[in-house]
């Protein structure tokens, strides 16, 4: 294992180097504990090791999913979601997934760090005057006018897509996405926009496209706005205050109980720690149904994948090997992470905890049909804040331990060894 002495966890520098982690081992052994543990550390440069002490920005570095069997590719990257149109009736729309979002921000991050200094505070001046102008205007309240005249309210805004509405035309075309960053590049250029082709000729277009005539009038809007605004000077002189690159923790528990193929789809190839950035880029599976046809989907970086499994879960049959090649795994083993068990508050019971959970996993060990992946971690014993150990036994151990062994010819016999194991009595000689 890697040792950085930046970082509190020694698994950290093994993420950094890996990009792609998996942690695989018995149940309760803390490996999603220890994820969140490792986030942390990466997202603080290794000033803490526990989340809830990062601020929100830090927070919005880490993401956290847990897969299932009915978990799929519109859940993950994108897919078409219901929604009510203004008239009433229902559509469609195309919706990115947590994974895409999440990468977005990733995205953003990463294409600032590698602006100098200058371009970077012209870039936050300009998202924050976007912020500032969007915040002053009330969603479908005021009303702009494009060049022929046709009015066209701000009816909603998310962190990719302005929504305009067109009150003249019919549905479905009284609505348009427009997307913010191209009207922030338009923002950012020396260029003076004057006309629609203008616009057309900055993005290397040979005919205007509809939504460039609203790019135009957003864009007056935004330049009026900014000209009658006290705080044009405050926001022309935006610092950045971190010089590293931010890295972004997308953590996935229990990734083996998911349809891997259906969820990730052709990530498969993106998220390949040698194919990172727009060497790996891909047309995701909607791709056809984007505005822009040469919209590709890439991860930069700046994003590194921690996943968790438990080895003996028999919801799934198997790991894609696909999936297998593109993360490293490392074992947690049911003895490991015991410190966890300080949290108990009581010497006494932590060591009373530890010294049964030794005893039962020498005799889980012991059997002959089953192995070390079918021990007890430590985390089960965490229950003991609000349980005593009888009540542990008969609520989770002893019907988890039973399912093990079921089918196996001499359960019961079985099953007496192990509460005997974890109750300390000793060995009957036979």
């Amino acid at each position: 294992m890697q040792q950085d002495s930046k970082y509190k966890n020694p698994y950290s520098a093994t993420l950094i180097s890996s990009k792609n982690l998996i942690f695989r081992g018995a149940p309760g052994t803390g490996k999603s504990y220890l994820a969140k543990q490792i986030a942390a550390d990466i997202i603080s440069n290794g000033e803490t090791d526990d989340y809830t002490s990062l601020t929100d920005e830090q927070k919005e570095q880490m993401e956290f999913v847990q897969f299932h069997p009915g978990y799929d590719y519109s859940d993950f990257v994108e897919g078409l979601r219901p929604k009510i149109n203004a008239d009433g009736s229902m559509g469609f729309e195309l919706q990115d997934g947590i994974f895409k979002k999440f990468v977005a921000r990733a995205i953003k991050s990463y294409e600032n760090y590698q602006k100098s200094q200058g371009t970077i505070g012209k870039n936050n001046s300009v998202h924050d005057a976007m912020e500032k102008f969007l915040n002053s205007v009330k969603s479908g309240v005021k009303t702009f006018k494009i060049k022929n005249g046709n009015e066209f309210i701000i009816e909603k805004v998310d962190y990719r897509y302005i929504y305009v509405k067109i009150p003249k035309n019919a549905p479905p075309r009284n609505v348009l996405k427009l997307k913010r960053y191209e009207i922030e590049k338009l923002l950012e250029s020396d260029t003076k926009f004057i006309y629609i082709k203008d616009i057309t000729k900055f993005f290397n277009k040979n005919n205007a496209l509809q939504e460039y005539s609203y790019y135009k009038a957003i864009y007056d809007a935004i330049n009026e706005f900014l000209a009658n605004d006290a705080h044009r000077n405050a926001t022309s002189n935006v610092t950045v205050n971190d010089d590293n690159l931010k890295k972004y923790i997308f953590i996935i528990d229990e990734i083996n109980r998911g349809e891997i193929s259906k969820i990730f789809g052709e990530l498969f190839f993106a998220i390949d720690p040698g194919y990172r950035g727009r060497a790996g880029e891909i047309s995701t599976q909607f791709s056809n149904m984007h505005s822009d046809d040469g919209d590709k989907f890439y991860i930069p970086e700046n994003v590194y994948i921690i996943g968790t499994m438990n080895d003996i879960d028999r919801s799934v049959d198997t790991f894609d090997f696909a999936m297998r090649r593109r993360f490293r795994f490392v074992e947690i083993k049911a003895d490991e992470h015991l410190e966890m068990l300080s949290s108990l508050g009581d010497k006494d019971l932590e060591e009373e905890a530890i010294r049964r959970m030794i005893a039962l996993n020498d005799e889980i060990a012991s059997v002959e049909d089953l192995n070390v992946n079918y021990q007890i971690g430590a985390s089960y014993f965490l229950k003991l804040k609000t349980l005593d150990f009888d009540q542990l036994w008969t609520d989770y151990l002893e019907p988890l331990l039973q399912e093990y062994i079921r089918g196996l010819h001499n359960e019961e016999e079985i099953m007496k060894r192990f509460a005997d194991a974890y109750y300390l009595m000793p060995a009957k000689d036979i």
